[in-house]
């Protein structure tokens, strides 16, 4: 549970009060997420914007700190911006990002007016005005309208404040006033709530926030209802669990990644993502870019961000079974969260049921990432596949702090993808918990891996002296074979570890091989070894050339 100050009245929206409103907002979207998640419909019914809004105040929040004691209004607004666009999740935590980044672009210019009335609505209305720019194709009865009409709110206050004895924190009030009216008003706006009888999650999400900002500046607590998801809602006898949506029939996948990039390259990458598919939002500035978008083929959207610049955090969701459960209010029992280091990787294990993170090799995942992919997974226990030996204690870490939430976590000691593939394929959620992940790690340590990479400098290794240009095969690990040819190694590592038998051999391969490998490798194996089958499977942008595994 986040810290949650005990505000006394300010008179003017400085630093200090800035800190009060982040740490308030943080508390009030931790009590208000689970209820935010029952009713969260649009765009996609995946019950998970309650959590998106936390997850991203908390980043913002802990930025804000690091800010330091002595920060100026200033420093301290650009720091909170920024630490919500690094960690923004999902559509609603996208918004609420560029929300916060409008506050700081009029909080920031003008620190000299920061106990006008006036600069505060400005503040909100450069807010609204920001977000409703960075999504593609804005739709009423959203998060948008709802910061659309606090913001008008605010400027009818601050007007009034110039010839009355106003404050800010009345402005706040208006702001907040103004947000719950417009977030009753939803239903009847966006089909989709209206058939399931609930308000806009995102918008009940910025009513907590705005809340929290009058309650920083007036030292009063907002109704406790109000940040719960249900006041300024429609009327109970309305309210149904989410079932209208259960089937998802837009994209299948929800790409999200930070970028870094030129403006004019971002001005065409959102004309690219557009043609991809749905509820696109890119937000961010000065080089620095959150991409939020729904595609059937995340491949090509993170291709899109390679074009623009240089993408990273990659997060690709599944909108599968899971999340379908999750949509009408339950969790999951069990869940598996995989690290995989290619995107096609990423796409089969998600089609799979599992929750991933795409690591690109070379890149350790931050625990922070596992964690989220944990939450994301919304499931009572979870099974965590780390992408390699190096990897594992990432992997522990966050185990550890997903077990704080509650969140029974097993971590399998998988050293390569392709054991990861191998510990899935055995996986039943019917099983005990215990059952489960004893099958899963007898079936991945069963495994014997290989990879195939390309010497990038003289070296000596365990096979003997590598050119830089040379192929080598590492078999579990270490380097056992060095050849001139991607196929001839190949074939000399299977060989190796078919000596010591197999039933099962899998191929992964990397984006620049060519298909005809895998039919060469395919017929090597049934040539010599009449009773092994061999599947083959795409690995995708980042994957390694080549990876093998048998079983």
């Amino acid at each position: 549970m986040p810290h949650e100050p005990q505000p006394q009245p300010l008179d003017e929206l400085d630093a200090e009060a800035v800190r009060t409103w982040s740490s308030l907002a943080l508390a009030a979207l931790d009590r208000a997420r689970e209820d935010i998640d029952a009713i969260n419909v649009y765009p996609v019914a995946d019950a998970d914007t309650g959590t998106n809004l936390y997850l991203t105040a908390e980043s913002a929040d802990r930025a804000l700190d690091a800010a330091g004691a002595a920060a100026s209004l200033g420093q301290v607004v650009r720091a909170w911006a920024h630490g919500a666009l690094i960690g923004a999740r999902g559509n609603s935590g996208t918004i609420l990002a560029q929300l916060l980044r409008g506050v700081a672009d009029v909080l920031d210019d003008e620190p000299a007016g920061r106990g006008h009335p006036r600069l505060l609505a400005q503040a909100l209305t450069r807010a609204a005005q920001e977000a409703y720019e960075a999504v593609a194709h804005p739709v009423e009865g959203t998060m948008l309208t709802v910061a659309a009409a606090a913001a008008r709110a605010a400027e009818t206050a601050a007007e009034a404040a110039g010839t009355a004895a106003g404050s800010v924190a009345d402005v706040a009030r208006a702001a907040y006033d103004g947000a719950r009216a417009a977030l009753a008003d939803t239903p009847g706006q966006l089909a989709e709530l209206g058939r399931a009888g609930v308000v806009d999650a995102g918008g009940c999400g910025l009513v907590a926030v705005l809340g929290a900002l009058w309650q920083a500046l007036s030292g009063q607590e907002p109704a406790a209802e109000a940040v719960r998801g249900r006041a300024v809602s429609v009327p109970q006898q309305q309210q149904r669990p989410c079932d209208a949506h259960d089937e998802h029939d837009g994209p299948a996948y929800e790409v999200v990644y930070l970028l870094e990039a030129a403006e004019e390259a971002v001005a065409v990458l959102r004309g690219r993502l557009d043609g991809l598919g749905d509820s696109l939002v890119v937000v961010g500035g000065d080089r620095l870019w959150n991409v939020h978008v729904h595609v059937d083929d995340p491949g090509a959207a993170v291709e899109a961000g390679v074009v623009a610049g240089r993408p990273h955090r990659i997060r690709i969701t599944h909108f599968g079974d899971e999340r379908r459960r999750a949509a009408r209010g339950e969790r999951a029992q069990r869940a598996v969260v995989a690290v995989v280091p290619g995107e096609g990787l990423a796409g089969l294990c998600a089609q799979a049921g599992a929750t991933t993170v795409l690591t690109p090799p070379g890149r350790a995942p931050d625990p922070g990432e596992l964690v989220d992919a944990v939450r994301r997974a919304h499931a009572r226990e979870v099974v965590l596949l780390p992408g390699g030996a190096d990897q594992r204690a990432v992997a522990a870490a966050a185990a550890e702090r997903a077990r704080a939430d509650g969140v029974r976590v097993a971590v399998i000691p998988t050293r390569s993808a392709v054991q990861g593939l191998a510990a899935l394929a055995v996986h039943d959620p019917e099983a005990t918990f215990d059952e489960d992940v004893v099958a899963m790690t007898a079936a991945a340590g069963a495994t014997r891996y290989a990879e195939l990479a390309v010497a990038e400098r003289q070296s000596f290794t365990s096979a003997g002296i590598c050119q830089a240009g040379d192929v080598l095969g590492l078999i579990d690990g270490d380097v056992a074979v060095i050849g001139s040819g991607l196929a001839d190694t190949a074939e000399a590592v299977l060989e190796r570890m078919l000596g010591s038998g197999g039933e099962l051999v899998t191929l992964v391969l990397g984006p620049e091989v060519p298909e005809a490998l895998a039919d060469r490798l395919e017929a090597y194996v049934q040539h010599g070894h009449l009773a092994v089958d061999t599947v083959v499977y795409r690995g995708g942008r980042h994957s390694a050339p080549l990876l093998i595994g048998v079983e």
